[in-house]
């Protein structure tokens, strides 16, 4: 919803004053307190799935030196990704935490 919906809303609620000076987070959670909508957290993802992580992107650093020992360049740009994409993820996980 646009935050002129949202201030429409909060002006019907009663004992709000001041809905047109509002940020669009204010509204929401005024509209949810009056409506008595909990929000439910989502469980975080932590260190653990992070360390799973960085364990695969170990195991695919050894898989790919034998690609490169093997000469497979194929199977050596297919795993160089994946380790790239898996970094990508623990920085983003990382950040989130």
């Amino acid at each position: 919803m646009t935050a002129p919906e949202l201030r429409e809303i909060a002006m019907k609620i009663p004992g709000v004053q001041g809905a047109h000076a509002m940020d669009k987070e204010q509204l929401i959670e005024i509209i949810k307190d009056f409506l008595e909508i909990k929000e439910e957290k989502k469980p975080k993802i932590g260190k653990e799935k992070i360390r799973e992580i960085k364990q695969k992107i170990k195991q695919l650093k050894k898989e790919k030196e034998e690609a490169l020992k093997n000469k497979d360049k194929r199977q050596v740009q297919i795993l160089r990704r994946r380790i790239n994409r898996l970094k990508k993820l623990t920085r983003k996980l990382a950040k989130a935490a």
